[in-house]
């Protein structure tokens, strides 16, 4: 018997494992796919408080993401880095006092601060001369947080189950039923099922959370989803520099262009309204040439379709709150309970959870626990606000460690070892092992992944095919694609 079923397993169903586990309860996470396998994913890969929110009045929202973006910086600092964001100022959008106004609030409505503030800055010098219109003279710059955000729900999951969860991947829950006061729970794996009985359940199921939930209430749970796709570009690197944009548009979108993976600029997102199947989810013609358009305003050089080497698109799972537009739907979570006789001790909880970010993933689990706390013993405190996740507990600056790690093993290239600390912090040592020489961590299988590597991904971190190596747990696979099959092997 389970104390916890989380049904779900990207950031916001790893996230609540991981906290509820980490309080002695047990709990069981079941994913029907990979950890992250869809949006959590697919994000702008951002720790951020949302400039644009405060456009909404989301200022609680934007207050909270602020505050824990703090606390990301703090606890993975080997996943989260500080990113400094460039603001062209158009004429024909938004005036400068508004911007200023925005950012002024930005720099103080979280509270504590590490980050620098913003500042006003000219863009007919150097860096931004050479890759700017000459129409665009003045802008702002402000601080905010770049994430692989796969790997932070990799990252939660393996806390979880060294906290005593049990995390079942490619496992699908395909029937939840009361019973007394447990749920009973059919998975299915591979062609297999077996039943689990829980106290409670989460529906962390993101585009399928309303299906998830009419499947245990026997249709009787309203549908609060509105399904946004976001759609996402890769082109080969358009700027050097560690710095990223952030676009304004005529359509009162924004549009960023981030730094990726040392030799690419990402740029995104949309905001399409979906329909249809999340399992199947792609970018459009008309989105990637959205993209294209929105950062020519801006670049010297235009973007165009030719140049995309990679895109990917995820479905965020909103709360539906009538909003006008896609792009002004609330990103704050929301939660939905069921208990049908309200009473701690009767029938067994589902909760529900709708909506969320990347950056408000831990403080959403806490809340999530509060709610299920109303309705069955939830034991112990919140605590995940000073715990480190795997890997980031060092003490001094990534920079810091970084240079230890190339003074342990100078041998590694340098390239390897940047990606070596940024990916695993601390459990470096678990990836090398013994080894005295990149022969020793076996053969190359491309893009710098070695046999070492792909063996600990599937031993510790829930790997098991290619697509999970490539693009989830690393993203080699931008760099690697003719070396894919010889990945496919060594992953079977």
């Amino acid at each position: 018997m389970f104390d916890l079923l989380v049904i779900g397993g990207g950031i916001n169903g790893a996230g609540i494992a991981r906290d509820a586990a980490g309080r002695g309860m047990k709990v069981a996470l079941v994913e029907k796919d990979d950890l992250a396998s869809h949006t959590s994913s697919a994000s702008t890969k951002l720790v951020h408080g949302g400039l644009r929110y405060l456009e909404h009045y989301e200022f609680r929202l934007v207050r909270e993401a602020l505050h824990e973006r703090e606390v990301l910086l703090r606890i993975a600092p080997h996943l989260v880095r500080p990113m400094r964001f460039v603001l062209p100022h158009d004429r024909g959008l938004r005036p400068k006092w508004m911007l200023r106004l925005g950012l002024f609030l930005y720099d103080h409505i979280g509270g504590r601060r590490t980050l620098p503030g913003s500042r006003g800055i000219a863009l007919r010098k150097p860096p931004h001369e050479a890759i700017l219109q000459d129409r665009f003279r003045r802008g702002f710059e402000y601080s905010d947080c770049w994430v692989d955000d796969a790997r932070l729900v990799v990252l939660n999951a393996v806390d979880a189950r060294e906290r005593g969860a049990e995390v079942m991947t490619r496992t699908e829950c395909i029937a939840l039923d009361r019973v007394g006061e447990h749920w009973r729970a059919t998975l299915r794996a591979g062609g297999a099922g077996k039943t689990v009985r829980a106290r409670a359940v989460v529906n962390a199921a993101g585009p399928w959370v309303d299906s998830v939930a009419a499947m245990a209430t026997g249709g009787r749970a309203e549908a609060h989803l509105r399904l946004v796709k976001g759609s996402h570009i890769v082109i080969r690197r358009k700027f050097a520099g560690p710095h990223a944009y952030i676009f304004q548009n005529g359509d009162g979108r924004i549009v960023f262009a981030i730094p990726y993976e040392r030799d690419f600029t990402l740029i995104g997102t949309t905001d399409q309204l979906f329909q249809g199947d999340p399992d199947t989810v792609a970018i459009s013609e008309e989105e990637r040439d959205y993209l294209c358009a929105a950062a020519s305003e801006y670049f010297r050089e235009p973007v165009e379709p030719a140049d995309v080497v990679s895109t990917y698109a995820g479905i965020r799972p909103l709360y539906e709150d009538n909003a006008a537009t896609n792009a002004t739907v609330t990103r704050d979570y929301g939660f939905a309970i069921d208990a049908p006789d309200g009473e701690t001790g009767g029938a067994p909880p589902l909760l529900s959870v709708y909506g969320g970010k990347i950056t408000t993933y831990r403080k959403l689990a806490e809340h999530a626990l509060e709610r299920l706390g109303e309705h069955l013993e939830v034991p112990g405190e919140p605590w995940t606000v000073d715990a480190a996740l795997p890997g980031g507990d060092f003490a001094e600056s990534f920079d810091a460690f970084l240079a230890e790690v190339r003074a342990l093993w100078p041998w590694l290239p340098e390239e390897t070892a940047l990606r070596f600390a940024r990916a695993y912090g601390t459990r470096i040592e678990r990836v090398i092992g013994r080894a005295q020489s990149l022969a020793d961590l076996g053969r190359d299988l491309g893009g710098g992944m070695t046999e070492a590597e792909a063996d600990y991904l599937r031993r510790e971190e829930f790997a098991h095919t290619a697509e999970d190596l490539l693009w989830r747990r690393s993203k080699l696979g931008l760099h690697m694609m003719a070396e894919a099959p010889e990945i496919a092997a060594a992953a079977r």
